[in-house]
């Protein structure tokens, strides 16, 4: 009944639907742009929801993460370039099928398959996220440390290429939150001596510079090592249309994309990328013709659509429920919460139980939108991709992020943090160290050390406390099996490139 009541608030309110359409449009260009991701757009778009009441501001962001999702898929299938990570697997069938002619009958693939993905994980969010609230409402510090503890170690060595720099990351994103004043003694940490440390560093010119800045030399860079991108040629119209026949065979992948894409979400850090990647080979093992798949395969590009769509609405839970978020667009909407002075966690669901119900409505309506526009007009967003030079567009992304930073708190002091962010972002990329967990850990630590000391303060036996308990002994064991698990797959996979090789 929440979510009825939440869907006439909004369809009763033109100006926030007017919100929700343009994000649904940004997040889909946004999406389309090879290298400019949702979390980017979402970044530098972030300070103008300073000046919104707290739905729209959400529903606005919220929204853009969702069809920027999707929009990645649009790049991945015209240009042989993923607009986002999570469409790389889209790109391995969705291009040769543009190559062929058929560009539009694969969009229409990638329309459908997003949008019943992306449904079907909204749909489960909105079914158990206030059951996964209740139960958080009863752990205490020892067990929201622990769980903590399991998302630093799942965020650090799950994503990326390696564990010891995945980790690393994840220690600097901590490092980099305890400088300013220690919230109980008030003593300086980490200051140099600035007036400004004092203050902790903040976390909008921090992602700025992280997702926006460091993303745009990356692409600078690469931009001059690579050639252009070429479009796919258009084919024979009558290619381009999308029958129902076509379409049946990808049904069963799209279901059981969604809820791979739908677990897999639910579990902090992990993304859509791996969702869609997991999806695709789970697919391609279980296909009738896996030989197709790689050369063109409708089914190919609905697997991984579906499944990097299905983590949208899930990646929200332990970001409602315990204020750990389950990705980077999570951690960049911690932000609009504590500026509107809404503190997450189980008890949102007390506080402001009308307001997520109506956030989730405009994520439901949010995915009607962008798939009605994407059936009919992603071809033409593609064309208008293809218009727009670097020598324009790169400038006007840097003006936007530098105002951004300034007008988040009017200090230019934020400006020289998103720059030095920006060349770090940018160093972590060259290095293969990971900026989603360097953020991710950043939002988290200040939780952490409050459930950390809270936890002594409780414990008369100090740290024994954290395996005394059975629900944080859990989330600690959890956290290790993940990193055990990640480092004997690892190793499997060098020995088998060493045999290989041979």
């Amino acid at each position: 009944m929440d979510i009825i009541a939440g869907l006439a608030t909004v369809l009763g309110d033109p100006v926030l639907l007017a919100w929700v359409l343009l994000a649904s449009v940004v997040g889909m260009i946004v999406g389309a742009i090879p290298g400019l991701t949702a979390s980017a757009a979402i970044a530098m778009l972030l300070p103008l929801t300073f000046y919104m009441e707290p739905l729209p501001a959400l529903a606005f962001l919220y929204v853009i993460g969702k069809s920027g999702r999707y929009g990645g898929s649009i790049a991945a299938i015209l240009f042989n370039t993923p607009g986002t990570a999570a469409s790389a697997a889209t790109q391995l069938d969705g291009y040769p099928l543009a190559r062929q002619g058929k560009a539009a009958k694969a969009m229409k693939v990638a329309t459908i398959s997003s949008v019943i993905g992306d449904l079907t994980g909204e749909i489960l969010l909105i079914a158990g996220v206030a059951w996964i609230a209740a139960i958080a409402l009863r752990l205490g510090p020892p067990e929201l440390f622990a769980v903590y503890f399991a998302a630093f170690v799942v965020i650090g060595s799950v994503i990326g290429k390696s564990v010891v720099r995945g980790l690393a990351s994840a220690a600097l994103g901590i490092l980099v939150a305890m400088v300013g004043l220690d919230p109980i003694s008030a003593t300086e940490r980490f200051t140099f001596g600035s007036f400004d440390l004092t203050n902790g560093i903040s976390l909008v010119p921090l992602m700025i510079g992280i997702f926006v800045l460091g993303e745009v030399f990356s692409q600078l860079e690469t931009r001059q090592n690579q050639p252009a991108l070429a479009a796919a040629s258009p084919g024979d119209p009558s290619d381009n249309t999308l029958s129902w026949a076509e379409y049946k065979p990808c049904i069963p992948h799209v279901v059981r994309s969604s809820f791979i894409g739908a677990f897999i979400g639910m579990l902090p850090g992990l993304g859509s990328a791996i969702a869609a990647f997991v999806a695709y080979g789970e697919g391609k093992r279980r296909a009738r013709d896996p030989q197709a798949w790689g050369r063109g395969a409708l089914e190919g590009i609905a697997a991984p659509e579906a499944a990097n769509n299905a983590v949208s609405g899930p990646s929200m839970a332990p970001l409602l429920t315990l204020g750990i978020p389950g990705s980077t667009i999570g951690a960049i909407l911690i932000g609009v919460f504590l500026i509107h002075g809404i503190q997450i966690g189980p008890a949102l669901f007390l506080t402001s139980r009308d307001l997520i119900f109506a956030l989730f409505a405009c994520g439901l309506i949010g995915i009607a939108m962008y798939g009605v526009i994407g059936y009919f007009g992603a071809a033409f967003v593609g064309r208008f991709i293809t218009r727009i030079p670097a020598q324009v567009l790169y400038p006007v992304i840097f003006l936007t992020a530098f105002v951004a930073a300034y007008t988040s708190r009017g200090n230019l002091f934020d400006v020289y943090v998103m720059v030095a962010a920006g060349f770090a972002g940018w160093g972590m990329r060259k290095l293969d160290f990971n900026p989603a967990a360097f953020i991710i850990s950043f939002v988290l630590a200040g939780g952490a050390e409050e459930a950390f000391r809270q936890s002594l303060l409780l414990s008369d036996t100090g740290l024994m406390i954290f395996v005394t308990r059975p629900i944080a002994l859990a989330f600690l064991l959890i956290g290790v099996g993940a990193l055990v698990l990640r480092v004997r797959r690892l190793a499997r996979q060098r020995h088998a490139s060493v045999q290989g090789s041979v």
